[in-house]
């Protein structure tokens, strides 16, 4: 069998298992795991990673950072845009197919003893997302890396990330998402987040609603924290436009970097940077310290944030947002006026049925000229019937398409047919993610050839 063989059936396994959405509020289940394994995830330092909205791109620069000071990092993200094994990255690069099926054959006996342990309790098996966790961090530890950037599947306190102590933890902004698990109110979702604060660890956040604020400052308060907010000890001082992305001027805890390139579009990616040098400042040394300027130039040059305003079309202009939430979606509508000169945008909309379908619509609405309504594929779809009702009562031009190929053709036709129009391609992460493969293999990047 080969490598690429036996990830794929490791991964199959993974499926195998009650799935992502099935969240329970508890981390002994991946606890006990690790024990049995002499818990592989107190082998390297660990900056974990919370928040709504931002975390995985600031996960990503907070990793090339580190990466650019000459340690060997891993970094563990959810969800996967085409490939699981981009979940986990050793030195910037997905995981290779031998490591994590070595990974699972020194998990899998383990895995049996504890499945074992839960039936005898009367209790469900281990789930998908749990031994994913477990998986990434044997995976890391066999590596070996120095430092593994964890960012929280849900909420935080009672993820299976949780299992890990970090020594930095990074808020990235707090939103109402997730109710049904998390909670009604920011300051409840907070809370759950909150949870990963350890005894005497740095904290780092960005600027968050006063409840929030409040929230995580006792928090850190009561594990003799330090914490730092964007906006008062660390902040975006400036940004502006420039080919591929941005310059960007912060004001960090320890040093003042001025006009640094970033190769990411929108001003929610330069609070990103601002908050990922915060905490890798905070990683770095006793106290906090300033990065050199050739490190911090490489790390924030070679920073990447796949799916996440990336251009895959030209002739007709396509770009592809994993934004699945009504802030993501409005920092995406924001950085569409900012970075690109088009006079019409066609939005290729698909949605997640656990997700704010209407708040989505509504923050679309003051770019989009035509909806494509369509469903990502998933058996937790919404149907796109109900985003073009929706988009209809908000006044917009709207068509229903079966699949994303069937949206995305249309889109680009729409577009390919006008002056100054463009293509966006948003709602769901696995919207996203199809677009990426559809993009490739019918090679948009080649012009519009309908």
């Amino acid at each position: 069998m080969s490598d690429r063989d036996r990830a794929d059936a490791v991964y199959a396994a993974l499926l195998a298992r009650q799935g992502e959405q099935w969240v329970q509020p508890r981390v002994e289940r991946t606890r006990r795991v690790l024990e049995l394994l002499a818990d592989p995830q107190r082998t390297y330092r660990v900056v974990h990673v919370t928040g709504t909205n931002g975390k995985t791109s600031t996960s990503r620069m907070i990793e090339s950072l580190i990466r650019a000071h000459g340690l060997r990092t891993g970094l563990f993200t959810s969800p996967h845009l085409e490939r699981f094994t981009e979940r986990i990255m050793i030195d910037g690069e997905p995981v290779a197919d031998a490591a994590v099926a070595d990974a699972w054959d020194e998990i899998e006996p383990f895995v049996g003893l504890v499945d074992a342990e839960l039936e005898a309790a009367g209790d469900a098996p281990l789930t998908f997302f749990e031994l994913l966790t477990v998986l990434a961090f044997v995976a890391c530890a066999d590596a070996p890396v120095d430092v593994l950037v964890l960012e929280v599947g849900m909420g935080g306190a009672w993820d299976s990330t949780n299992t890990a102590d970090g020594d930095v933890a990074v808020f990235a902004p707090i939103d109402l998402d997730h109710a049904d698990r998390l909670g009604d109110t920011i300051a409840e979702i907070a809370t759950v987040k909150s949870g990963i604060i350890k005894d005497g660890a740095a904290v780092v956040s960005a600027r968050q609603d006063a409840a929030a604020e409040a929230v995580l400052r006792a928090a850190a308060a009561a594990h003799g924290a330090t914490i730092a907010f964007e906006g008062a000890e660390f902040a975006l001082t400036a940004d502006t436009l420039a080919v591929g992305g941005q310059l960007i001027s912060v004001r960090g805890l320890a040093g003042t970097y001025d006009e640094e390139y970033l190769p990411l579009y929108g001003a929610h990616q330069g609070f990103n940077a601002a908050l990922a040098i915060a905490a890798v400042e905070s990683l770095i040394g006793g106290a906090a310290q300033p990065i050199a300027g050739d490190i911090l130039a490489e790390g924030l040059s070679n920073a990447t944030s796949p799916g996440r305003l990336q251009l895959v079309g030209i002739d007709p202009t396509v770009l592809v947002d994993a934004a699945h939430n009504p802030h993501g979606v409005r920092a995406l509508t924001t950085a569409l006026g900012e970075a690109f000169d088009f006079d019409e945008w066609g939005i290729v909309l698909g949605v997640l049925g656990d997700k704010d379908a209407a708040g989505i619509v509504a923050a679309i609405a003051p770019s989009a000229a035509h909806v494509f309504a369509t469903a990502p594929a998933s058996e937790r779809a919404s149907d796109p019937d109900l985003l073009a009702d929706l988009a209809e009562a908000a006044g917009l031009a709207v068509t229903v398409h079966g699949d994303l190929d069937a949206a995305a053709e249309a889109a680009r036709e729409w577009a390919a047919s006008g002056d100054r129009r463009a293509v966006v391609i948003a709602g769901s992460v696995v919207l996203a993610g199809e677009a990426l493969t559809l993009s490739s293999a019918q090679d948009w990047k080649s012009g519009w050839s309908a």
